[in-house]
């Protein structure tokens, strides 16, 4: 679902409204340093001007920054956009983080699991260096066919997390379903993240909660472990063109379980930056204890809806 409408005008906005996000203390997630693990980000988008500290290409081992996806730069716009081309207007949930990015999916979408291993290396390299606090992955990794490399994959992001990174990442888009929740999802060292909007979109037969990825009853993990908005979100658009002085589609609207785990990625560098000493444990407690209970089933919502307002105060 790629598109831009006018409804979308001020849907930002609803966003933070509908988790608390207009009272944030103060806090931008300055000091706070996320890395993104996706198609890449177009630096050059004037919303994200000096956010980003580093770029790795893992597909086709470019110098510069670029995004011939998209998806990407969509998405570190809702981490940390600052919205000047929209006023403000669209700014991401942490305007003041700045990004260490690393290309894994191609421009069709499309990654292996040797380029996720790279680019989870690459971020353990460079945690010191950028002091890197949260990994941001919004990429829903299915269940591979071969348990070896899921086997890896799983390993990898264990020393992410066990290095002090925050790690972040989609349900997925599988659902609805028992067990839909995507493989790196399913992981106790992982904060994973479903999609609802409340009562937006109620009429919708596209919105993301008919198919945000669902737990699986029984297990000792309860997966998702929160849900934020994911439906129409707008965004940096990689492909936006200056025209005579004028910003031509300089956002787009995006859906999906990627969009809403940057949401509360964002809202984790609001927390990192109110209370710098706190652990990645303790963060992600802070997330499930403060989320508002929609009154949905646990393999649905998790804790429920992130909320900002509690988790600051």
């Amino acid at each position: 679902m790629y598109k831009i409408y006018a409804g979308a005008l001020f849907v930002m906005q609803r966003v933070r409204n509908m988790i608390g996000g207009n009272l944030t203390h103060g806090m931008d997630g300055s000091g706070t340093t996320i890395a993104v693990l996706d198609s890449g980000v177009v630096s050059g988008h004037r919303d994200l001007e000096d956010r980003v500290l580093c770029f790795r290409d893992f597909i086709g081992y470019g110098s510069r920054a670029y995004d011939d996806n998209g998806h990407g730069t969509h998405v570190c716009g809702i981490l940390c956009g600052s919205g000047y081309l929209s006023g403000g207007k669209y700014r991401g949930m942490a305007p003041g983080a700045k990004l260490v990015a690393g290309k894994v999916l191609d421009e069709k979408g499309d990654g292996s699991t040797e380029e996720m291993l790279a680019g989870l290396e690459w971020v353990l390299q460079l945690r010191e260096k950028y002091e890197i606090r949260i990994l941001n992955i919004s990429v829903g990794i299915g269940n591979l066919e071969e348990e070896r490399k899921e086997r890896l994959l799983r390993e990898k992001i264990k020393q992410v997390w066990d290095s002090g990174i925050l790690v972040v990442c989609a349900a997925g888009n599988k659902g609805p379903g028992n067990g839909t929740v995507s493989s790196v999802g399913g992981s106790a060292r992982v904060v994973t993240v479903g999609c609802h909007d409340g009562g937006y979109f109620r009429d919708d037969p596209h919105r993301c909660e008919l198919y945000s990825g669902w737990g699986a009853w029984g297990m000792q993990i309860r997966k998702p472990d929160i849900v934020a908005p994911g439906t129409e979100i707008m965004s940096c658009n990689a492909n936006y063109a200056g025209l005579r002085g004028r910003i031509r589609n300089a956002y787009v609207a995006k859906s999906g379980t990627s969009m809403a785990t940057p949401i509360v990625s964002g809202a984790a560098a609001l927390v990192f930056q109110k209370y710098p000493g706190m652990t990645n444990e303790e963060c992600k407690r802070k997330l499930q204890y403060t989320a508002t209970d929609l009154g949905l089933p646990w393999n649905r919502q998790g804790w429920g809806m992130v909320n900002v307002e509690r988790l600051l105060d």
